[in-house]
């Protein structure tokens, strides 16, 4: 559990400089662009490698805090549905960008929710809690910007939508049916 506190303190942390220091994080990557950049990556890089592995020596010995209903996996995988059409639509300009305003939070916190619901062991409510409380908070220090940063991302397109939904509901039947359970271990159908 120490490696995946490590991994979320570090991944998490690193995301939430522009929370808990937006000015400074400007100043930062306006005065040396390249060195943020490569500090940044560096330490995503790291919490996340360590988040992984860390969640990965957890799950070999769970600690059971609750026991959710069958019910909770049939929520989750609706609550998942629209995660992967919001992350492409937060690259591909359109109307569900325009109605999510932050397509990108609002995936982080379908998921994390989904997988809150579905899971109960302490592991999974420390990694799936803590990405959900991040969202919430990013969100929120998102809306008080004077400023919004600009994400690289495709030039608008009537196309970008279509291109978003099936895309995204295509990447939602590849993780259900094959990459979760080649990348996780676990099938999310049972």
């Amino acid at each position: 559990m120490t490696l995946l506190l490590l991994g979320l303190v570090l991944f998490l942390g690193i995301h939430s400089v522009a929370i808990v220091a937006p000015a400074w994080r400007d100043a930062q990557a306006a005065r040396r662009p390249g060195a943020w950049k490569g500090i940044y990556s560096i330490v995503s890089l790291a919490g996340f490698v360590l988040l992984i592995y860390g969640y990965g020596l957890a799950r070999q010995a769970p600690v059971v805090v609750w026991t959710p209903p069958t019910a909770m996996r049939h929520v989750a995988l609706l609550l998942m549905l629209p995660v992967f059409p919001l992350l492409l639509a937060t690259y591909l300009p359109g109307r569900i960008k325009a109605a999510a305003k932050h397509p990108m939070l609002l995936a982080v916190k379908f998921w994390a929710l989904a997988h809150l619901l579905a899971n109960g062991n302490l592991a999974d409510i420390v990694l799936f809690g803590a990405f959900l409380a991040w969202a919430v908070a990013d969100r929120i220090a998102v809306k008080k910007r004077a400023v919004p940063r600009a994400i690289p991302c495709a030039p608008p397109s009537a196309l970008n939508d279509a291109i978003a939904l099936l895309g995204g509901l295509a990447l939602y039947v590849l993780f259900l049916f094959k990459a979760h359970q080649w990348l996780i271990g676990v099938s999310p159908l049972g």
